[in-house]
This record gives structure tokens, sequence and C-alpha cells, in this order.
């Protein structure tokens, strides 16, 4: 009796435990499930933690820096010196008499402070301010092409989950399919109403299926630690919210813009008139720095050189005249004058190249739209013909590598639409990068 109480203790715990450790399980799938994300929600927190967007935007507060600094160099410079000397003997030494004679300035102290101001630098200070200005609006066009860099790219990686996903519900659909024919096959052969072979074919395309199934799998945890790691976060720790109908989208002329008229607007030719800006205002700066600079400032001056205090207010100017550096400075000005052209020249060559590379984005969206209405007659077609394969099956009128090569031709048609689908989505990103409309 006390044996069975033992048993029915030991049954008892063991039942809690599986209770428990279910729980717990269930819990933990729960707490660790994946957050599914949409794109938006991606391209959020990729401009929150993608290391590109936060090097770009130090890169701007650097060059905010460097403008402030630039700006300091209109207020008064000042400076203060000071230092003693010590001497075995006088500096000034004379003879009164012959038997006599004076030592003075033995050790002694000097100081003081003084403040300076330029009245005229030949325009340096302005245009170093200008060109500080200029590297901060470089700054900014830099951030946002970063940020359009970044977006495409989480875009991409999105969208390539995106067909793995849609690829995995495919063979699944398929997967139904060949379990159903299985079915029917095995019954058939069982009946003596067809060969082995029939049921061997079947077979073997499951083995095939789920040899796919595999791949496709591991191709999916890939994408998602690749999207994960970009937009800042880690592992399988998110998923995509996103799934692809059998519809054609929405047509692309919504967004067409003329190039001309979106030329301005692009990252690209901003920052190619900025260079032109830089190199006109390096010029002046060379010029600059061949003309005469005036200062005035002012200081109080401390001395004990005479074992008196002796301190004084002074004021002064200055003029300063590069007369050696005419000669080298001529050079620099004709060797910023060729910059200069060197920069109008690359801004016209490489405008004409934003425009033709804006037609070529239209194209590839205009392209990609076909391939999107192609691919989904495709499915239709394809479904068409493996539902008459199956009756033509059932009916006795074809064979089973017949109605195999028709699912290979509905899964192939169904992927291929995924992947014209996604194509179409990147495309239309590139060619809202191309003209300026993010």
């Amino acid at each position: 009796m006390q044996s069975n109480n033992y048993k029915y203790v030991d049954m008892k715990s063991k039942i809690i435990s599986i209770f428990l450790l279910t729980v717990s399980s269930v819990w933990l799938s729960t707490a660790f499930a994946q957050r599914q994300y949409t794109l938006d929600e991606c391209i959020k927190e990729a401009m929150i933690n993608n290391v590109q967007i936060k090097n770009a935007t130090n890169e701007l507060t650097a060059s905010r820096h460097e403008r402030s600094e630039a700006f300091t160099k209109y207020f008064p410079s000042l400076s203060a010196a000071g230092g003693g000397f010590i001497a075995d003997k006088g500096l000034i030494n004379m003879s009164l008499t012959p038997e006599m004679g004076m030592s003075l300035m033995k050790n002694g102290v000097v100081g003081g402070v003084s403040a300076s101001i330029p009245l005229f630098t030949g325009g340096q200070i302005v245009n170093s301010n200008r060109l500080a200005e200029v590297g901060v609006e470089v700054g900014r066009l830099n951030l946002r092409q970063s940020e359009n860099e970044v977006k495409l790219t989480t875009q991409s990686y999105f969208w390539q989950v995106v067909v793995m996903k849609e690829k995995l519900c495919t063979l699944s659909v398929v997967e139904e399919q060949l379990n159903s024919l299985r079915k029917d096959v095995q019954s058939s052969v069982d009946a003596g109403l067809t060969t082995r072979n029939d049921l061997l074919q079947v077979q073997l395309r499951q083995n095939e299926i789920r040899s796919t199934r595999i791949q496709i799998e591991n191709m999916l945890h890939y994408f998602k630690r690749t999207l994960a790691q970009y937009i800042g976060h880690t592992g399988d720790s998110i998923d995509v919210d996103f799934t692809v109908k059998i519809e054609l989208p929405e047509k692309p002329d919504r967004i067409y813009v003329l190039p001309s008229a979106s030329l301005g607007r692009t990252v690209e030719y901003g920052l190619l008139q900025r260079n032109v800006e830089a190199n006109r205002l390096q010029r002046r700066l060379a010029v600059g720095k061949n003309l005469p600079t005036v200062a005035v400032g002012g200081g109080y001056m401390y001395d004990n050189l005479m074992d008196r205090d002796h301190s004084f207010w002074m004021g002064f100017a200055t003029v300063s005249i590069p007369l050696s550096g005419w000669w080298s400075g001529s050079h620099d000005i004709k060797k910023q004058e060729l910059r200069l052209q060197n920069a109008e020249n690359q801004l016209t060559d490489q405008s004409q190249l934003l425009i033709l590379r804006m037609l070529r984005a239209w194209d590839n969206v205009t392209d990609a739209y076909q391939q999107v209405g192609i691919a989904k007659e495709s499915i239709m077609q394809a479904s068409e013909n493996l539902r008459l394969f199956t009756d033509y099956y059932a009916a006795g009128t074809c064979n089973m590598s017949e109605l195999l090569d028709a699912q290979t031709l509905y899964r192939q048609s169904r992927d291929k639409f995924v992947e014209s689908y996604t194509q179409y989505e990147i495309k239309k990103s590139e060619y809202l990068l191309a003209t300026g409309q993010w």
C-alpha cells in the first residue's frame, strides 16, 4: 500500500513538472517572439540606430563648430605675456669715475596684457566665415544623402525578407497539393488502378520541395538578421509585416516629375553647387592673402627692471604688406582660378548625368510595372493550366510527369510575381531618390 502511495506521489510530481515546463515554454516563446515591423517602422529604426546616420550627424555637428570657430575671428584677440630674468652682472654698466661704476638691470620682471582687432584683412575673415557656412550646408546635404542611402538599403533588405516569406507560403500551397495528390495516388495504387511509378514521382517531388524549403528558410534567417543588424537590432528579433497580394499595384504615373524641374531638389546637385561656391571663396581667400592687413590695439604694460614698479597704457596700429608673398601668391590665385573652372565644368557635366539618371530610373519603373502585369497574367495562366492537368490526370488522359510539370510552372509563376512586385517597389524608391522627392 505504501509503495502505491509513493508511485502516486511520484506520478503527481511528474505531471506538475510537465505542466510547469509547458507553461514556462509558452511564456518564453511569447516573451521572445519576433516583433513584426512595417516598412515605415524599419526605416524609422534605421534612422535612429544606423551607424552611417550617426557618423553623418557627427560630421554636421563638427562643421557647425568650425563655423562658430570662424565667427570668433570677428572679435578682438586678447593676449597676456610676462617674464623675468636674473643675471650675475647688470645688463647696463656705467662708469661714473675711474674709481666708481654702476651696474643696472641685474634682475627684473616684465609683463602685460594687450588686445588687437583687425580693421582690414583683404576679406579673409568674411570669406572664411562664408566658407564655414558652406561647410555646414555640405554637412546637411551629406546627412540627407546618408538618410536616403539608408532608406534605400533598408527597403532592399525589407523586400528580400518579404520575397523569402512569400516563397515559403507558395511552398506550403504546393505541399498541400502534393499531400492530397499522394493520398489519391496511394489509393489508386492500392486499388491497382495505377503503377507505383506515379507514387514514386510524387514522393520525389515532395523531397525536392522539402529541400527547397530548407534553402529558403536559411535565406530567410540570413535576410532577417541582416535587416535587424542594419536597423540596430540583434539576431532574429524582428520580422516584417507585409503580405503580397496577387493584384496590380498602383500605377507609377503619380510620382512622375519633369527632370529639369526636379534637378535643383536633388542632393547631388546641391553638393555640386556648394563645391563651386567653396572654390570661389577659396579664390577670394587666395587674393586676400596678398592684400595689406591693418589692425589696431592697445594694452596695459608693467615692468620692474630697476627696482621700481613701472606701469603704463599704450595703443598701437599695425600695417602688414606681404611684399615677398606676391610672387608665390600670384601662382596660388591662378591655381584657385583653375580649380574654380573645374568645379563649374563638373557642375555642368554632372547635371546632365543626373538628368540622364532620372530618365533611366523612370524607364526602370515603367518596365518593372509592366513586368508585374506580365507576372500576374502568368499566375492566372499557370493556375488554369494546373487545374486542367489535374482534371486530365484524373481522367487518365495525361501522365504524372505532365501534372507535376504543371505544378512546377504554377510555383514558378507565383515566385516570379513576388520578385517582380518587390523589384517594382525598389525601382520606385530609386526613382524618388533620383528625382529628389525624398
